[in-house]
């Protein structure tokens, strides 16, 4: 099953499969997601859902839905 994944601030849109990890769909899309530990714990890889769920999306899947995904990237000087 195919989901559409919008990225903003940067307003990029890609299709992406129920599954496929987010940092991978981010890197296809040309939109860099910072990252640290790789397992969540460091939290550089923070994002945050359309529906106000924040997620590590070094540990994260593209989750099935009806609607357009949309993550919001936080932008965090440390990183």
């Amino acid at each position: 099953m195919s989901v559409s994944v919008r990225f903003l601030p940067d307003n990029v849109t890609v299709n992406a499969e129920v599954g496929e990890a987010l940092l991978d769909v981010a890197e296809r899309a040309g939109v860099m997601i910072p990252t640290g530990c790789l397992m969540g714990s460091c939290h550089a890889c923070t994002v945050e859902l359309d529906d106000g769920d924040v997620i590590r999306a070094c540990i994260s899947a593209v989750l099935p839905t009806d609607e357009e995904l949309t993550i919001h990237l936080f932008s965090d000087p440390t990183w």
